[in-house]
């Protein structure tokens, strides 16, 4: 029995060797970076020339756009880049499209002063942002594109490697963005911030050169049946015609992936699944948006915060993520998802610890390291979770909804993360509380709806 169940185990960590999650990792990768430029960087970057923790908090609104994005995600399942398709496929064209997009930013970004251009810095996060939520889409595609159907375990194991891959991406950019700041900042730069900029857009060029090793399935079904969908409104609204046919297509691109999601799952369902969606992180994203200032108020140097939020943090990521998918594996995405609840409210009550203690480098460590563990087993459930809920028709329209109204309650709400500090007289402790009851209101949710949820977990 003992034999059988070592035996068993083995075979389940054996799916991590498939040599599909190497490329899945990089995918991950390169979501995972751009929300380094955006998130820590700009926020400390803002910080240091003097900004307050409201503008601050408010500034992460850029994050919104990953809410919406599954506006434009039908037309990037449909259109092609020109010439770029051709040469490297429909999805990794659109990759790399969207990183000359960021690595350009950058460079803009390493010209520009906040006080003197605070509305200009901000315009070009926000197309940071635009152009990382739009890469986005097509990243989750590739990658869901590259496992079958009916891989449940491969599926689990890949959002593992995804997750893990994201925060490799965010942890090593972040170590790299903060000890080169911090680096520059001793040396005297004046302008270490802009300088820090370029030297991640070598990051960048990087990234592209890996993802050429990533192949892009051929799906001609997918094809077949958009255009069956289209000939099916097309012939309701009559042939012959332009006009008819444009409709045809754009009704196509917009209903259908949102017709096949409500047919699967039924109405009340699907609108469950939305709404635990919405729900499940926000106070995670309460807790992540302001973590950085509130390191940096009771009193951690850049370095500091390099090493135990983010080298360290990156370790226990990486192991608690790869744990977390075997969790998901042997014991289903649903438990998972409960587990990871109720890890992230225990773990967000730490900080209120550290809050109320002091400086420990200590209790920094352990929270850190806790709370990188209730974020990789929340990850990893909820991209396993989303993953197998998505129509192989529209793959990246889908999970670009799911994934949109995820980030949508983790980006439009924690905005208020900062006013939310001031309003309570910056008493941290009290703040990490109630991220802490967030998360209570999606579990309920999800026990409602998890007995009719249609995934399969083989």
């Amino acid at each position: 029995m003992i034999e059988f169940r070592k035996q068993n185990l083995s075979e389940t960590f054996s799916v991590y060797f498939d040599i599909r999650m190497l490329k899945i990792l990089l995918l991950g990768a390169i979501q995972g970076f751009p929300w380094v430029l955006i998130g820590s960087s700009l926020s400390l970057w803002l910080k240091e020339d003097g900004l307050d923790r409201s503008t601050i908090g408010w500034a992460g609104l850029i994050f919104g756009v990953y809410a919406f994005n599954y506006l434009w995600a039908p037309l990037i399942d449909r259109i092609h880049i020109p010439f770029l398709t051709k040469k490297i496929g429909h999805r990794r064209a659109w990759i790399v499209s969207m990183q000359i997009i960021i690595l350009s930013s950058l460079v803009l970004w390493s010209m520009l002063n906040p006080s003197e251009s605070l509305a200009l810095v901000i315009s070009v996060g926000l197309l940071i942002a635009i152009a990382s939520a739009t890469q986005d889409i097509t990243v989750d595609a590739l990658r869901i594109e590259q496992i079958g159907e009916q891989e449940g375990k491969s599926m689990a194991a890949g959002a593992a490697m995804v997750v893990v891959g994201w925060w490799t991406g965010y942890k090593l950019g972040g170590v790299i963005s903060l000890f080169t700041a911090d680096i520059l900042e001793n040396s005297g730069f004046q302008n270490y911030w802009q300088l820090t900029f370029l030297i991640l857009g070598t990051l960048i060029i990087l990234m592209n050169i890996g993802l050429m090793f990533v192949n892009e399935p051929i799906n001609n079904d997918r094809d077949v049946i958009q255009k069956n969908n289209d000939d099916l409104i097309s012939n309701k609204l009559g042939k012959g015609n332009i006009f008819s046919k444009s409709l045809a297509w754009i009704s196509g691109t917009i209903s259908g992936p949102l017709i096949s999601f409500f047919k699967k799952n039924g109405f009340s369902i699907a609108i469950g699944i939305l709404g635990f969606v919405f729900l499940f992180k926000i106070g995670e994203a309460f807790l992540g948006r302001m973590s950085i200032i509130f390191y940096k108020e009771i009193g951690f140097s850049k370095s500091d915060i390099a090493i135990y939020s983010k080298t360290l943090g990156w370790i226990t990521t990486v192991i608690f993520t790869l744990l977390g998918g075997l969790f998901v594996i042997r014991s289903g995405v649903l438990k998972a998802m409960f587990l990871a609840g109720i890890l992230m409210a225990g773990t967000n009550l730490l900080f209120s610890v550290l809050a109320w203690s002091g400086k420990s480098e200590v209790l920094f460590a352990v929270a850190v390291i806790f709370d990188d563990i209730a974020a990789a087993f929340a990850t990893v459930a909820f991209v396993a979770f989303i993953s197998l809920l998505v129509d192989r028709t529209y793959t990246a329209t889908q999970y670009a909804l799911l994934a949109s109204i995820g980030t949508a309650g983790r980006t439009t709400l924690a905005s208020s993360s900062g006013a939310l500090v001031d309003w309570l007289q910056g008493d941290w402790g009290i703040f990490f509380i109630i991220t802490a009851i967030m998360v209570i209101p999606s579990l309920i949710i999800l026990y409602y709806i998890k007995d009719k949820l249609k995934i399969s977990e083989k």
